[in-house]
C-alpha cells in the first residue's frame, strides 16, 4: 500500500498543514451542522435552517471555490433539471388528449 501524506493536497494545491487545517474545519462544520440535525429531529422548532445553511457554506467553500481557483481535480456541478410535479403531469396529458 503506497501512502502519501502530500500526494493528495498538492492535488489540490495545498500543503499537508493547509489540507490538514481545512478538513479539520470542514469535519467540525459537519459534526455541528449534523448535532443540530439531531436537534432539530427532537425538536422540530430548534435550529430549522443549521443543516441547510451549513451544507451551503460547506459546499461554497468547497466546491464553488476550488472551481473559480481553476483546480482540475473537481467536477463541474452540474445544474439541478426542473422536476414536473404529478399534477403538472397530468394536466399536460389531459391537455393533449384534448388538443
Amino acid at each position: 500500500m503506497n501512502v502519501s501524506f502530500t500526494q493528495h493536497p498538492q492535488a489540490v494545491g495545498e500543503t499537508y498543514g493547509e489540507h490538514f487545517a481545512v478538513a479539520s474545519s470542514f469535519g467540525i462544520a459537519m459534526l455541528i451542522g449534523g448535532l443540530a440535525c439531531l436537534v432539530h429531529a427532537v425538536l422540530p422548532f430548534l435550529c430549522t435552517s443549521t443543516g441547510s445553511g451549513t451544507i451551503r457554506r460547506l459546499h461554497e467553500r468547497m466546491v464553488t471555490n476550488r472551481i473559480r481557483a481553476g483546480s482540475p481535480q473537481v467536477a463541474q456541478p452540474q445544474v439541478a433539471q426542473p422536476q414536473v410535479s404529478q399534477p403538472q403531469v397530468a394536466q399536460q396529458q389531459v391537455a393533449q388528449m384534448g388538443a
